[in-house]
């Protein structure tokens, strides 16, 4: 692996932890990683967030890749990402709930 490849992986892993470290986006992560797929209003009434500022949160996840929505109906569901560091951010975040 080149050296440029590394700072590349590094710097992706950094924005990961970077998205997913805002105290609102670890509850909606601890929260799928014990339900394993949750739609938005579900996540907001079990956190007492708005609907409208978790699907944000939601969206930020997404983007960066560490959840994956899909439709279900009406709702948007949300599923952990297949990627190696969601199984890693799972055992580090939800050992302090």
């Amino acid at each position: 692996m080149t050296n440029k490849t590394k700072q590349q992986k590094i710097e992706s892993l950094a924005k990961k932890i970077q998205t997913a470290g805002d105290p609102s986006r670890l509850k909606i992560l601890c929260c799928i990683f014990n339900t394993k797929k949750a739609c938005v209003s579900d996540i907001a009434l079990e956190l007492g967030m708005s609907v409208a500022v978790t699907s944000h949160h939601l969206k930020t996840l997404a983007k960066e890749g560490l959840l994956e929505s899909e439709r279900d109906g009406k709702k948007i569901c949300y599923t952990l990402s297949k990627e190696n560091v969601v199984a890693d951010l799972r055992d580090f975040i939800c050992k302090y709930k």
